[in-house]
């Protein structure tokens, strides 16, 4: 699915036109963002959250190579599928 596709789907599901639809898209992935990189856990009962986690540095390996290389420590999203979710990924609706 497009964000195209998901701007349509929100307009007929809450009754808006596609440049609200699409406002209100760009504003919700806007807080999330925000949210997201000042440290703050974003959760949405019954479908899930979203957390930063630290990866410390590590040594990976070339495949082609073999070759060490160092890989620096980072931030990550991480996702966590809520119950909601978790038994649709089950096949249960």
């Amino acid at each position: 699915m497009t964000k195209k596709d998901f701007i349509h789907l929100m307009s007929a599901k809450a009754d808006l036109n596609l440049k609200q639809s699409g406002a209100a898209y760009d504003a919700f992935l806007k807080v999330i963002e925000e949210k997201l990189k000042a440290g703050e856990k974003v959760s949405f009962i019954g479908f899930g959250s979203f957390n930063v986690v630290d990866k410390p540095a590590r040594t990976a390996r070339n495949p082609r190579t073999g070759k060490a290389i160092k890989v620096a420590a980072k931030k990550v999203v991480k996702f966590r599928p809520g119950s909601g979710l978790k038994t649709l990924k089950k096949g249960k609706k």
